[in-house]
């Protein structure tokens, strides 16, 4: 385990990055045992309230398990961790992880597409005006990232339509894993976000009460992004 010395000035949060990135880098595969309190406070230079606040916030996370008066044993973090180890996992070492965000597409076209489906069945008139408003902003602007938020809020919009508390939360999670990456995706979501013919059809299908056209097309759209994805993918794996 390559632990390092930390900076006294820096302790809580650093103890628990360090640690968070042995695990999921599989530094400390699941079901190895952590060195006791005692030795970690030892090796890192810190003292054991703040290598038991980093444990504490490890097995909040469910990357660890703290055993009363025993050892601390790493988990599978596939199987126990929550989506807010999303972010860390999508971007590794400063390199994006092709499997992560392949996943990502793949949740956000499920999500998506159940969402506009369940948007057409249970909006009211009132979703009219700001979601042909975010359509027209969609068709008339040119820049990438604004197009993306343009793009996001639309999505915002159905999935609140959508009147589901867990696909709200799962939304929330993507949106905030994916919103900071605006730039660096800008490529990848041009073939997206560029077409508002498709936005304006997946609007007027929610509007009009049509489900099953409201899920066609919200796949359709949510699917452009796969297959940019995938299209770039594999031209560097050639």
């Amino acid at each position: 385990m390559a632990i390092k010395r930390i900076d006294r000035r820096t302790v809580p949060d650093t103890v628990f990055e360090q640690l968070v990135d042995e695990v999921l880098d599989g530094e400390l595969p699941p079901g190895s045992a952590l060195p006791a309190e005692r030795q970690l406070a030892e090796t890192l230079g810190v003292s054991r309230p703040t290598v038991r606040e980093a444990l504490q916030r490890l097995a909040h996370s469910g990357l660890v398990e703290v055993r009363q008066g025993g050892s601390t044993t790493v988990r599978d973090y596939r199987r126990h961790a929550g989506m807010d180890m999303l972010p860390r996992l999508l971007l590794r070492k400063g390199q994006l992880d092709p499997e992560v965000m392949r996943s990502i597409l793949e949740t956000r076209r499920l999500i998506g597409r159940e969402a506009a489906g369940l948007a057409a069945e249970r909006a009211g008139a009132e979703l009219a005006a700001p979601l042909t408003e975010l359509v027209e902003a969609l068709a008339t602007t040119q820049d990438s990232i604004a197009r993306q938020l343009h793009a996001l809020n639309f999505w915002d919009l159905l999935v609140d339509a959508a009147d589901s508390t867990v696909f709200r939360l799962l939304y929330n999670d993507l949106r905030a894993v994916y919103e900071p990456a605006l730039a660096a995706l800008a490529v990848l979501m041009a073939a997206e976000v560029g077409r508002a013919d498709l936005y304006r059809a997946l609007a007027e299908a929610v509007l009009d009460a049509d489900a099953p056209a409201a899920r066609d097309l919200a796949e359709s759209l949510l699917n452009l992004a796969a297959t940019e994805f995938a299209t770039a993918l594999s031209g560097e794996s050639a």
